[in-house]
């Protein structure tokens, strides 16, 4: 199946709808400035297009990762770049692995470790009742390191700079929060959740919940709607394939 959507015909500036699995350590956009490249290859060997229009070929991403992350990333061309937003509303699954007991900046790895807390306490029911309270509808505070636009910046720009911003809370769903599991200090995950939630910022508020602290040691996103991560495109394949096709 992989191999059929691998090896089809692509109609780029018509509009595709590609799901990619996102390699950990690169952003989101430049996941999209490659897939950009590699259709542009592509399209000087398949069509009759000048450079010029190529140059104009619009790709876009539906719903960002972060670097660390990998998983579902849903690359839109052409004429389906319309179609984003419609594509950012559809429900996540994530799963991953905390590690409770230390905390960073980002609440990720991208940041060393900036405070350790106590852990004895914490028994196995304690995470498994501090999981039940992050379901249902929540307002969550974005991660100061995050593309959350502040008076026209991103987050991220401000944090990086040691600028303290207040980020407001937002509306989220986490449908479903299962620990699949325990072994301290890292805690396991499976998240289906609502458009905008920061999985950071829940891993925060899990550690808070826990009376210690914790952060994202590994995130994966398995699913958007109907696209699964088992029927999405390696990033790295599906470039080598555009750009060698006779």
């Amino acid at each position: 199946m992989l191999n059929q959507e691998l090896n089809r015909e692509f109609n780029f500036f018509g509009g595709e709808v590609v799901a990619i699995d996102k390699p950990s350590h690169i952003t989101s956009f430049q996941a999209v400035n490659k897939i950009k490249w590699a259709a542009r290859q592509y399209l000087n060997h398949h069509t009759e297009q000048t450079q010029n229009n190529q140059a104009r070929l619009r790709v876009g991403h539906a719903g960002t990762l972060d670097p660390l992350a990998t998983g579902v990333l849903l690359i839109c061309t052409g004429k389906k770049t319309k179609e984003i937003s419609s594509f950012q509303q559809l429900e996540k699954e994530y799963t991953g692995t905390f590690l409770i007991g230390a905390t960073t900046p980002c609440f990720d790895l991208e940041r060393e470790i900036d405070a350790t807390y106590p852990t004895h306490h914490i028994q196995e029911t304690d995470i498994l009742t501090a999981a039940k309270k992050f379901t249902g509808v929540l307002i969550q505070q974005p991660p100061a390191f995050s593309a959350v636009k502040i008076q026209g910046k991103r987050a991220y720009e401000l944090a990086r700079k040691g600028i303290e911003v207040e980020i407001p809370g937002k509306e989220i769903e986490i449908k479903t929060f299962e620990i699949t599991n325990i072994s301290m200090p890292s805690v396991s995950f499976r998240i289906v959740c609502s458009k905008g939630t920061y999985i950071r910022s829940i891993a925060r508020d899990f550690g808070k919940a826990l009376d210690s602290g914790a952060h994202l040691t590994r995130l994966c996103r398995t699913r958007i709607g109907d696209f699964t991560l088992e029927n999405s495109l390696n990033l790295h394949e599906l470039m080598e394939n555009l750009v060698k096709r006779p």
